[in-house]
């Protein structure tokens, strides 16, 4: 019963606030061109559309915009809030909340930054219920999975929601840098076996990165090199009767360029990749700068959708027939790349 009063209370701030929806003032474009900023923005969106009491307040937004200042914001808001985290009480997805941000914050940054573009329509199928599987890269915050929903739901009007890592819904940082279950009410499923079948189940349009996160892991060294595919979305496509839809995504690998992965320092702060390049030294004088990435050309390229997926019971078996489907996949994107060359 809370957690419906709370839904509801939600949906009616959201009714009442999209009135007038979300308006850009000086303040939001100089976020926006400015790359420390773009945390401020995100915060200040969930604001306008949320009570939120243990948010960022404004002398903590001005921090965020000095070096180092990300660290005196974090002390003010921590001292603030009585010496502990944020609440989290909200978390169910929302799609008003989610349209919302695609319209008002994600529409300028995918348009103008990471220029995402779908590429051969003529493979886009008219319905929405499927897995769509896309290589993912770029050893940053997603901007490569973010933009393909972005541009699918623009395109069908359909409602994507991606397969993402527990780190985006529970890490430490993240509770602090985003607001209170930003991922869930976003549209995110948690990258565990129970929500991605319920979410199949339900015959819901789901983003999925086959290789997980060997995709990200794997650096710049081996840059367009898909890495061994997981099994279950081959699995559940056959079960549910769910069609998979390749993309393939060309732009990715320069979200985050020259990175190495280091795993010891990964696994001690406990993070899906913990990417160290130059860029490393902006990250440091400015953290809030980890939702950020390089401005780059995302071109996702749709492949004919795949149907009646014949999943053998024996793993072996299974296995083998995701591993031909990486390599007939790795094909294509060698051949995109080389056709991009010339």
């Amino acid at each position: 019963m809370i957690n419906q009063h709370s839904e509801n209370l939600l949906n009616t701030r959201l009714e009442k606030a999209s009135d007038a929806g979300y308006k850009f003032s000086w303040f939001d474009w100089f976020c926006l061109w400015y790359p420390p900023g773009w945390l401020i923005l995100f915060n200040r969106h969930w604001q306008h559309y949320h009570t939120d009491p243990d948010g960022w307040n404004w002398l903590e937004y001005i921090l965020f915009l000095l070096p180092c200042g990300f660290y005196l914001a974090l002390l003010s808001r921590w001292l603030r809030l009585g010496c502990r985290s944020p609440r989290t009480e909200i978390g169910e997805f929302n799609p008003k909340y989610q349209e919302a941000f695609r319209q008002e914050i994600l529409a300028p940054i995918v348009k103008y930054y990471f220029q995402g573009e779908l590429q051969q329509l003529e493979n886009l199928p008219q319905t929405g219920s499927m897995i769509v599987a896309m290589n993912h890269a770029g050893m940053c915050f997603p901007w490569d999975f973010i933009t393909l929903g972005y541009v699918l739901s623009e395109e069908r009007r359909w409602t994507v929601q991606p397969l993402a890592s527990p780190v985006l819904f529970e890490h430490p940082w993240m509770i602090w840098w985003l607001p209170p279950k930003w991922s869930q009410v976003l549209g995110g499923v948690r990258a565990e076996l129970g929500n991605f079948e319920a979410a199949i189940a339900q015959g819901k349009t789901i983003l999925y990165a086959p290789e997980g996160l060997r995709g990200p892991l794997k650096g710049w060294s081996q840059r367009y090199h898909l890495q061994k595919f997981d099994v279950s979305f081959m699995q559940l496509s056959d079960r549910y009767h769910i069609p998979i839809l390749p993309v393939l995504c060309i732009g990715s690998e320069s979200l985050h360029p020259w990175t190495v992965n280091l795993k010891k320092l990964q696994r001690l702060f406990k993070l899906p990749f913990l990417p160290i390049s130059p860029l490393m030294i902006a990250l440091i004088l400015f953290p809030s700068m980890g939702v950020w990435a390089m401005k780059t050309r995302l071109r996702y390229f749709i492949q004919p959708l795949k149907k009646d997926i014949n999943s053998a019971k024996d793993r072996t078996a299974v296995y083998q027939q995701a591993q031909k489907f990486r390599e007939e996949l790795q094909t294509q994107i060698n051949q995109l790349l080389n056709t991009i060359k010339t």
